[in-house]
This record gives structure tokens, sequence and C-alpha cells, in this order.
């Protein structure tokens, strides 16, 4: 594909620090010019993306753990009690997103008053899918209305951080990977017989929550625990067809699409599907194939394989950085300003 480029730099979400200050100084540092948009590297006890919130869902009265195991992460899955009938009638005292995203952005303004922060760069908050915590944490036949239920809960952490920072400065992206799980096969279908066209319109429907002149973004993903893939995308199908799909039926502009390419996927058969890809008129995309195995020779064939079959796109790790050594960082970071200043 001729007239091919690559333009720009997207921080998925974590990074290896023990602050958000940390996390903001080191973007700056390495990656200032190329970022439009700068998240709080998810430190503390959000460190591994929605673990936290296994804990915050047992805050609820109306939930109880089962006497199971969970197939993706080391905790029995929760249910409804008895009696409740409604999602309505299901409390979460507070997941805790609103409280981080207001004190995060505080380090971020100040940041910006000093020179450090550009003042263009948004600040950048990930939520994940609804569907995405019910799935990997609530037993199958309670996911509906748990669902309904945290994505209310959901939606007022949603209110709390939006009263807070102005709204031409926040950036939401929306993180969706179960959904990946479910249409791979490897977790038990709940959603019926049209199940990529309920999960396309769960996700326009997160997307078109985020109320102008805020931006909207989607990061897609395959999971990253323990630096794995919960099951290994045979090419970039799954993710086409979900990005399409949403892109379709959003009815507010979609900023950006991260997607992720695996490190051994240089193969034109991975990103054969992207020639399909059919995204609104200002969506930027990105593609997360910046890889520390392999260093720069690695990612630029990534690059190259990419370029064959998509006109621009920015470069991005496949997930966060959250679950690497951070001595790592200096080096992971010059290999995704490599990639856009060799174009």
């Amino acid at each position: 594909m001729t007239d091919t480029q690559v333009s720009g730099v997207l921080m998925v979400g974590s990074a290896p620090y023990a602050s958000a200050e940390e996390t903001f100084r080191a973007a700056m540092e390495h990656l200032s010019g190329h970022l439009a948009r700068l998240p709080d590297g998810e430190v503390g006890e959000r460190d591994t993306w929605i673990r936290w919130q296994y804990k915050r869902i047992g805050q609820s009265p109306q939930m109880r753990q089962q006497d199971a195991d969970n197939v993706y992460v080391p905790f029995p899955p929760y249910e409804i009690i008895d009696g409740v009938a409604s999602p309505d009638e299901i409390e979460f005292p507070n997941l805790g997103y609103g409280d981080a995203a207001i004190e995060s952005y505080g380090t971020f303004s100040r940041l910006v008053e000093e020179g450090v922060i550009p003042a263009g760069v948004r600040f950048q908050v990930g939520l994940p899918a609804p569907l995405a915590v019910a799935t990997f944490y609530v037993a199958k036949e309670h996911r509906e209305m748990f669902e309904q239920a945290y994505g209310r809960a959901l939606g007022r952490e949603f209110e709390k951080m939006a009263a807070a920072i102005p709204p031409e400065k926040l950036a939401i992206q929306w993180e969706v990977v179960s959904e990946f799980a479910l249409l791979e096969g490897i977790v038990e279908n709940h959603l019926g017989d049209d199940l990529l066209g309920e999960i396309n319109r769960r996700v326009a429907g997160l997307v078109d929550l985020v109320p102008e002149p805020m931006e909207a973004g989607i990061h897609l993903c395959y999971g990253d625990s323990g630096h794995k893939h919960f099951v290994e995308p045979r090419d970039t199908g799954h993710l086409v067809d979900v990005a399409n799909g949403v892109s379709a039926l959003a009815r507010r502009p979609i900023g950006w699409l991260h997607l992720p390419v695996p490190k051994e996927r240089d193969d034109d058969a991975y990103y054969e599907p992207l020639r399909r890809l059919s995204l609104q008129p200002g969506t930027e995309l990105y593609l997360g194939l910046v890889h520390h195995t392999g260093g720069v020779e690695g990612t630029r064939a990534r690059v190259a394989a990419a370029k064959r079959h998509v006109a621009r796109f920015g470069v991005a790790t496949e997930c966060g950085f959250g679950r690497r050594p951070v001595e790592t960082m200096p080096e992971v970071y010059a290999t995704h300003t490599t990639m856009v200043e060799e174009g």
C-alpha cells in the first residue's frame, strides 16, 4: 500500500511507576510531541486492570461469592443474592474510578501549569466495558442483571469525574476485552445468537454516553495476564468486525481506536482483515505493535507488514506498560519515537 504514514503514539493506560506524577513526567520526557492524550498509569491498586474491582463488587450487600473457581482470574465468581428482582436493587458503594481520576487530574493540571505537559494534551481515563467485569467476575446466570447494575454504577463514577474535570481536557477510553473471549468461544456465550451484534450495540452505547467536547476512544484487547493472551488471535478479523460495527452504530465521533498485534505477527495474514476496516472519518487508528521483545527491529518488521494493509496509523504497545519492569521503559519509549520518526 502506497503513501502509508506512521503518525502519533497512544499510551494505552497502565505504567510501572509509583505515582501519577512519575507516569506523567516520564511520558513527557520521552514522548512529548507525539501524544495527544495522557493517562495516569493506573497506579496503586489499579495496577492490574479490573482486578481491583473484585473487592469493590464484594462491598455490595446484594452480591456474594459462589463456591467455584473462575476460569480466567483466581477468584470465585459472584452471584446475586436471593430475592433481588431488579438491577435497581443492587448497590455498589464506590467503584473508585471517579475518585482516582479526580486525584490524578489535580496532578495533571499542576504539571500543565508548570509547562511539563503541553496545554493541548488531554487527560485520558480508561473505563472497562461492564460486560468485561460481568464476564470475568460473575456467574453466567447472573451476568445480565449485574451488567445493568454495574453499568449504572460506572455511569455515576463517570458523572463524578465529569463534574470535576473540564470536558475539553478529558478523554474517555472504553476497554473492550472479554468480548473477544466470547467471540473466540473460550467463555460461554450468555448473549444469544446475535453475539457480535449484542457486543457492538453495547460498545456503541458506551461511546454515546460520553458527551462532547470530551473525547471518546476504544481499546480492543485479547488480555495481558502474565503477558499472555487468553487465546492467540488468528488475525484481526474479530477486531475489525467490532470496530466496524461500533463505528457504524455510534452517534457521536470516535476519537481513536486501538487494537493489538502479537509480537510474533509480522506476516500478511494477521493484517489482511484491516483492508476492510471502515472507521468514522477522523477516527485515529493505533496498532499495538510495539514490543520490548525484538526491540526496534522486531517492531519495524511489524510496522512494515501493517503498512501493506492500512494507509495511516499510530503506534502503541499491545496493552498497558504496567506489568513490565520499569528499567525497560526508556527502551520501549524510544521504540515508539523511532517508528514515528521513520514514518
